[in-house]
């Protein structure tokens, strides 16, 4: 995320933010980004521990419920992420698209069902209400794609993984 900052992408600038492992903390700071003028894209980045693919997931659901505390020793059970917000929210994404050009640049991709309930589906339904409820107000909201990658762990991580050198050597093709 951070290497591909303030490059130029497709015409756009990349603009590229690091939000904290914590419930609520990284809600609010998307939250904060989100009021400006809105991208035409937002792509949130996560990474999944185990997973050998790069998964583009389908769905976030307005649910916390942390087998393990977050980065501020924050752990919550069964808590909506938006009281009385919708049950859930699918990806704006081409998703079938997308993996299709990750493995035709011989990336190992899938469509993920779900992002877990931990913080990146937290981020990942922030980001899908806020869009949603400012659509309400703004139809240029509407048109912003969004959704959430996960991201399979780095070498020096653990296992299994991909590196970023390979990642970027790939994904080269499709710019």
């Amino acid at each position: 995320m951070q290497t591909l900052h303030g490059q130029v992408l497709a015409g756009r600038t990349v603009a590229a933010h690091c939000l904290p492992t914590q419930f609520g903390v990284a809600r609010a700071q998307l939250l904060d980004l989100l009021n400006g003028p809105l991208p035409a894209l937002v792509l949130c980045l996560g990474q999944a521990g185990g997973r050998d693919k790069i998964g583009l997931e389908r769905v976030a659901i307005n649910l916390d419920d942390a087998r393990i505390a977050d980065n501020a020793g924050r752990q919550p059970i069964d808590e909506p992420i938006v009281a009385g917000g919708p049950a859930a929210y699918f990806s704006s994404l081409p998703l079938k698209a997308c993996v299709q050009a990750l493995t035709q640049a011989d990336l190992p991709a899938e469509v993920s069902n779900t992002a877990g309930t931990y913080v990146c589906n937290h981020v990942f339904y922030s980001l899908m209400h806020a869009l949603s409820e400012r659509s309400a107000q703004d139809s240029a909201s509407t048109e912003v794609r969004a959704g959430f990658v996960h991201l399979p762990w780095l070498p020096q991580q653990g296992s299994p993984s991909l590196s970023l050198d390979e990642m970027f050597r790939r994904c080269g093709s499709l710019r």
